[in-house]
């Protein structure tokens, strides 16, 4: 009894070396894969890279993990998906159509500074997500953006207007007013009493607000928001000019 206890305590130690040098062996492949498909599989995924990506954490995982699964196979099974994702790279560099139809073009989230509506239903991102993605950027208020870009990377290209441009205002010499946060009222059409009382507002004044842009009512608008003592609206609806001019 004692020696077969003795007998697996080895095995065990053995298996675990063995994993132990399946999981390097591992790291150095796909480091060897992800240098042959290109810098581009880690700084810049498209939807097809990160399926690629995907599919070859499941081989190693397999590999490593999955006795019953040949360590040569699943070399193999990397090297081949990292030679399909070389190919189609190469491949939609040279062909815009299949650039198009795989790794996607640029979507207009506002334009003119008014949001597109249907680029935000385009790229799945939620109007809260946006505003987010803009504060991250900088860019606390929507009416600073002339353009704002989806990259088909997922990023978020801005660019402010005019009155935006990061010039300080020590560099011009201007003494300038306090900054305040921008506040949202309506979201899609609904309005957020929380946030209009916080602004010292209420609802039939923002109504009027309202009106007074031509608008019937609430429903048709996107966003509005209150800064400086004043309130922006933006539309729902509204398309986008430049469908292909981006591509």
């Amino acid at each position: 009894m004692a020696h077969t206890n003795t007998g697996d305590k080895y095995m065990d130690i053995n298996e675990m070396f063995m994993l132990i040098g399946k999981c390097f062996l591992s790291v150095i492949i796909l480091f060897i894969v992800t240098k042959i498909t290109g810098k581009k599989q880690v700084s810049q995924l498209s939807l097809f890279d990160y399926v690629i990506g995907i599919s070859i954490g499941n081989f190693i995982a397999e590999m490593v993990l999955n006795a019953e699964v040949k360590f040569s196979d699943g070399i193999l099974a990397m090297f081949v998906f990292g030679l399909i994702s070389y190919i189609v790279s190469y491949i939609s560099m040279k062909s815009i159509m299949l650039r198009r139809f795989i790794i996607g073009v640029p979507t207009v989230i506002v334009e003119d500074g008014k949001i597109i509506e249907s680029g935000l239903v385009k790229t799945n991102i939620d109007i809260n997500d946006f505003l987010e993605q803009c504060r991250l950027q900088g860019y606390f208020n929507v009416d600073d953006i002339s353009y704002a870009i989806m990259e088909a990377s997922g990023d978020i290209s801005i660019l402010p207007k005019s009155k935006a441009t990061p010039v300080t205002r020590s560099d011009m010499k201007i003494r300038g007013q306090k900054e305040i946060l921008t506040a949202n009222l309506i979201i899609d059409g609904k309005f957020l009493n929380q946030n209009i009382k916080g602004c010292n507002l209420t609802i039939n004044k923002v109504k009027d607000e309202l009106r007074k842009m031509g608008y019937q009512d609430e429903s048709n608008i996107l966003l509005a928001v209150y800064s400086n003592k004043q309130i922006l609206f933006y539309e729902k609806d509204v398309d986008t000019k430049n469908h292909s001019l981006l591509e």
